[in-house]
């Protein structure tokens, strides 16, 4: 089995312990800015900066974390968007990491997560999220479809992620706004920045859609080559998390954008 369909195991049992679960949303969410209007706008590249435990390919990285710390120290240093992973089995993230974190910051709030069912949504919502990953590799057409309806009628943002063309494609036709290109093949959890590249030769960008990359950037360099073919965004976890100065290494992956961004 692939990692993928390892981790897809899992949720599947995460699902149905969560259906048992009494989920009610908060009747104060915390209105947040939208992620879509803060991509567009600015003239260097905007970080979504991660709260990562551990993964599957790195094991540890930062175990002792403090949540709360860490997304002060991300929001002070000027990210776009900070990012928690929910995920226990395989990241050690949790849905309390998400739920203390939205009680400190006031920037757009990601839930990333492997989301296959509307509960998991319902979760995320009422643990503080303003915004959910769908992956497209992890549904089948009618599920990505699905819960991305699902997730914008409970007024959540919704970043989908790809990893090839044929996957641009579906994040089109369910009209996704924000996409990101997962650099890493979630199959063999090998990174090639050269995804972005090739999702870029062909990306709508006249429409108005936001392009992010996400995976494997670890500096300017690997910032500065996302940008110039048309990233609004990275998505970056592991050089944060491992960063002794969180603030300096946000600010180096906030380059300028090219005069001809899209």
């Amino acid at each position: 089995m692939t990692i993928l369909a390892t981790i897809l195991c899992e949720k599947r049992l995460e699902v149905e312990r969560l259906l048992h679960e009494k989920i009610a949303v908060p009747k104060d969410v915390v209105r947040r800015p939208t992620l879509l209007e803060k991509l567009r706008g600015n003239s260097h590249l905007h970080v979504i900066a991660e709260m990562k435990r551990a993964s599957p390919s790195k094991g540890m990285i930062a175990e002792g974390v403090n949540p709360v710390a860490q997304a002060i120290a991300y929001e002070q240093a000027g990210a776009a968007c900070i990012s928690v992973l929910t995920d226990a089995p395989f990241f050690k993230g949790s849905f309390a990491d998400l739920a203390v974190v939205s009680e400190v910051v006031h920037t757009p709030l990601l839930c990333k997560d492997f989301i296959i069912d509307k509960i998991q949504i319902d979760k995320a919502k009422a643990s503080g999220a303003s915004v959910i990953l769908l992956i497209a590799s992890a549904l089948t057409n009618a599920e990505l479809l699905g819960l991305f309806t699902y997730a914008t009628n409970a007024e959540l943002e919704v970043l989908v992620e790809v990893h090839d063309k044929k996957e641009l494609q579906r994040a089109l036709d369910v009209d996704a706004q924000l996409i990101g290109v997962n650099n890493r093949d979630l199959k063999t959890f090998e990174v090639d920045l050269g995804r972005t590249e090739a999702i870029a030769e062909v990306f709508p960008f006249h429409e108005g859609r936001v392009l992010i990359s996400e995976s494997g950037l670890t500096g300017a360099e690997d910032a500065a080559r996302v940008a110039k073919v048309g990233a609004r965004a990275v998505l970056v976890g592991e050089s944060l998390m491992r960063s002794g100065k969180v603030g300096d290494a946000l600010k180096e992956l906030q380059v300028k954008l090219p005069c001809d961004e899209r």
